[in-house]
């Protein structure tokens, strides 16, 4: 496991390399022959080129569904036995390289964590490992490549912890520190210190400043709702676009709009946060349409939060159109731009005079720690990102308000709301979780001798005989299911051979209190169970039956499979 853990540790830092230079090579290939007057009507057209070309690559070349990764990434583990599928190893580097090499709102950190966690999983199936220790490797995968992305080795360890493993044991530690490290030792050796974004500090923290990183906590939860509220919005409506070509064109056409007057929303946005830590923020205007180059910080400010406010919208648009990215560097960049306007806007305002940098950088872990709701791996990555811990405590600070502030209004992370809801992902409930890996369509007992409801008596009488079953399903023609009868039933008039040849069965039988779906979850088939009060519900599948399940063998089940799992 420990050589194992290292291995996957250099392949997701040499994939994090690949990534980040294809990416920074296309956007050097787009943008830098065209006169910057003119940028904003080529950063209006690059981004639909770069998601219908991606939306092509997916629909006909990779055949699969692209969306947020890492929520595919935590179904994977929780109903796929940690089985990612091999294609997932390249699929989202190829995919995410075009997206944001062309202008797409997203990040490159979860098409980097997918790719590690895919190579986590398979090279766990190559081994014949089991589901614990797949699951660990893909652990290892994700910290590998955050850890060489932002040459991160501690927030890659913590990222996987918080995020992507559900159950944290000490044995875990040892395999994700060496994938980490690896990982960390890649990226140092090919890249040197042109990591993803880096930062050296320049203000000192000061005590005094406490009560305004507090108001910026609450801020930062905030905003982390909002852009969590507005992604699945944006996101909904235009998955309601059936053509997948149609809604790429349209998500394409809208982000093109949204850029043009925006320009500093074009790709990841670190450049953008980079200008507003080295106090020019004004450069932002730049490239702007209707505005250049204006040294009035009012309308820097404006156009600052207009930035903030469209951000989660080009974001949702990028991802709902088809593109292929991720959430992680847009809430590092909602959260640079938060702190940036909160100090700014007190320095202008007179309520103090406040370190704009520390500000940004805090303000990136607030929204982190408020979207993600990984408040650990926020303070850790911006702490080591800045190469110090002089920040330390905002960033606790911030951080622990944040996250306070958005589960208040979200229950959930971005991540894994939807799975949550739909019972596919449980956390922190161990019970839950194994019942929740039994697959209800092996367990369902075939066995039972079903009978029309126009038979007799004494036709159901021939039937107990050779059956081992107590239950006998009366089904039609069309093998819809009428009703059950059971050996109670007829217990009293069976031997009676007066009345077998007159008693129908379907006088005999009695409704069942509920029925199941095959692919229903197992929260739900327990649910049904409790409720009804029964042992034994049917199986029905449009409209047809399929068996009878049994709450005796799901208990069965469930109880060898806590015992593997404990073993494991």
């Amino acid at each position: 496991m420990l050589v194992l853990a290292g291995l996957i540790g250099v392949i997701s830092g040499f994939a994090a390399v690949i990534l980040k230079e294809t990416v920074h090579l296309i956007q050097y290939a787009l943008t830098s022959d065209f006169d910057i007057k003119y940028a904003n009507y080529f950063y209006f057209g690059f981004p639909l080129i770069g998601i219908l070309i991606t939306v092509l690559i997916t629909k006909f070349a990779l055949k699969e569904r692209l969306g947020h990764g890492i929520t595919q990434i935590l179904y994977d583990i929780s109903k796929k036995s940690s089985i990612i599928r091999r294609s997932k190893m390249y699929s989202r580097m190829l995919t995410s390289a075009i997206t944001v090499g062309f202008g797409g709102s997203v990040g490159l950190e979860a098409p980097i964590v997918v790719t590690g966690s895919a190579i986590g999983s398979n090279v766990g199936r190559l081994m014949h490992l089991n589901y614990k220790k797949r699951t660990l490797l893909i652990g290892c995968g994700a910290a590998g490549a955050v850890s060489a992305i932002f040459n991160s080795p501690v927030a890659g360890v913590i990222f996987s912890l918080e995020v992507i493993l559900a159950d944290v044991t000490i044995a875990m530690f040892i395999p994700l520190l060496l994938a980490s490290v690896t990982g960390a030792l890649i990226s140092l050796t090919l890249l040197g210190d042109d990591v993803l974004f880096s930062f050296k500090l320049v203000d000192s923290f000061e005590a005094i400043d406490t009560p305004y990183y507090v108001l910026l906590g609450i801020v930062c939860g905030l905003v982390s709702v909002y852009f969590t509220r507005i992604t699945y919005k944006i996101e909904y409506l235009i998955s309601k676009i059936g053509n997948v070509l149609g809604r790429a064109t349209l998500g394409g056409v809208l982000l093109g709009l949204i850029i043009f007057v925006f320009p500093p929303i074009f790709g990841e946005g670190y450049n953008t946060i980079k200008l507003l830590l080295a106090g020019a923020g004004t450069d932002i205007l730049n490239t702007s349409l209707f505005f250049g180059e204006v040294d009035n910080i009012g309308i820097v400010l404006i156009f600052i939060l207009g930035v903030l406010l469209v951000k989660p919208v080009a974001s949702a648009l990028t991802i709902g159109s088809g593109g292929s990215g991720g959430i992680f560097a847009p809430s590092l960049f909602l959260g640079g731009i938060t702190g940036f306007l909160f100090a700014s806007s007190s320095n202008v305002l007179g309520w103090g005079s406040m370190s704009i940098s520390n500000f940004t950088l805090v303000g990136m872990c607030g929204v982190m720690s408020g979207v993600l709701y990984a408040p650990l791996t926020a303070i850790f990555l911006i702490a080591e990102i800045t190469s110090g811990y002089e920040l330390f405590v905002p960033l606790m600070l911030v951080s622990a308000i944040s996250y306070s502030t958005s589960s208040i209004f979200e229950k959930h992370s971005l991540y894994t709301k939807h799975l949550i809801e739909s019972g596919d992902l449980i956390q922190y409930d161990k019970d839950r979780q194994v019942l929740s890996q039994i697959d209800l369509s092996k367990i369902i007992e075939k066995d039972l001798l079903t009978i029309k409801p126009d038979a007799n008596l004494g036709e159901l009488v021939n039937l107990v005989k050779v059956s081992k079953r107590n239950i006998f399903p009366v089904v039609n023609e069309a093998q819809e299911l009428l009703g059950v009868v059971t050996l109670d039933d007829i217990r009293e008039i069976m031997f009676d051979t007066d009345q077998r040849e007159q008693i129908k069965v379907q006088t005999l039988m009695t409704i069942p209190p509920a029925d199941v779906q095959p692919h229903e979850n197992m929260q739900s088939v327990m649910s049904k169970f409790e409720k009804s009060g029964a042992w034994n519900l049917p199986v029905i599948e449009n409209g047809q039956y399929k068996g009878f399940l049994s709450k005796s063998r799901i208990f069965n089940t469930y109880r060898k499979k806590l015992m593997l799992h404990n073993s494991e």
